[in-house]
């Protein structure tokens, strides 16, 4: 008798609470190859829900650093320039808080606005508003802390020529941070990565709810999940190109900062 091999399978994907399998090998290489076909398709044509989730992901995540920036651009610069008791602490808490897990401030979000929350009465949970909150929250600390080792740099550098010419504190951060200027539009540009790449956090708030709240990062999780790998794709090549351009600004910007010091 001869036994015919049982075929190899890989998890595609999970529908409807089962797991959903495909042939590995050739097959699944055509699969996979069709996949990447229908993707380009989708990025080209225009698909209408591609380009809905992808103007809100750019809406939450821009909002999220501009916020973001307002409020840790000049705390990063008084963290810098002031001396006061606890200062080192101060530095090492902005520090860690760069690391801040994103669950963790998607949960401490969820909680916020929650109805039995503080800001429950205002139903921001599960809305654009509540993604935005809790980016802002993940991104400001890097661009506070960031910010802090820029402006501190520089401000060793013309402190005394600043003192020389009666500048005062409000004074030196305004001129600090436009003499660093350059280096700030690389710090917000690394703070939009960290944003659009951001998933727990606008889950737990969000709740990837179709044409509300659904965004790159939460719909490429949902559609692996049901198999719907054309749409995901599409999605994480897009999310690609963003990073790439971001990179490509930020070199861009640091060559120009270069010439305009030794200009």
């Amino acid at each position: 008798m001869t036994l015919t091999p049982a075929p190899s399978y890989s998890v595609l994907g999970i529908t409807g609470g089962r797991f959903r399998e495909a042939p590995t090998g050739k097959g699944a290489m055509q699969d996979f190859t069709s996949a990447f076909g229908l993707a380009f398709e989708l990025i080209f044509s225009g698909d209408r829900d591609l380009a809905e989730i992808v103007l809100l992901s750019l809406r939450v995540s821009m909002s999220a650093v501009l916020i973001a920036c307002a409020l840790g651009l000049p705390l990063g610069s008084a963290i810098a320039i002031a001396r006061f008791p606890g200062r080192s602490l101060a530095v090492v808490l902005l520090n860690a808080l760069m690391g801040l897990p994103p669950v963790v401030v998607g949960l401490g979000t969820y909680l916020l606005l929650s109805n039995a929350g503080p800001l429950g009465a205002l139903r921001l949970l599960y809305t654009p508003t509540a993604m935005i909150l809790a980016q802002t929250i993940l991104v400001a600390p890097i661009i506070a802390a960031l910010t802090r080792q820029v402006v501190e740099d520089l401000h060793a550098e013309y402190d005394e020529q600043l003192r020389s010419l009666g500048v005062g504190r409000l004074g030196t951060i305004q001129t600090l941070l436009w003499d660093a200027r350059y280096g700030l539009l690389t710090v917000a540009l690394a703070g939009f990565g960290r944003a659009a790449a951001e998933v727990g956090a606008v889950l737990i708030v969000g709740g990837n709810i179709n044409h509300v709240s659904r965004v790159m990062t939460t719909a490429i999780a949902l559609e692996t999940s049901r198999g719907e790998l054309a749409l995901a794709l599409a999605l994480g090549l897009i999310l690609l190109g963003l990073a790439v351009a971001v990179n490509l600004v930020v070199m861009a910007l640091r060559s120009t900062a270069m010439r305009a010091a030794y200009a």
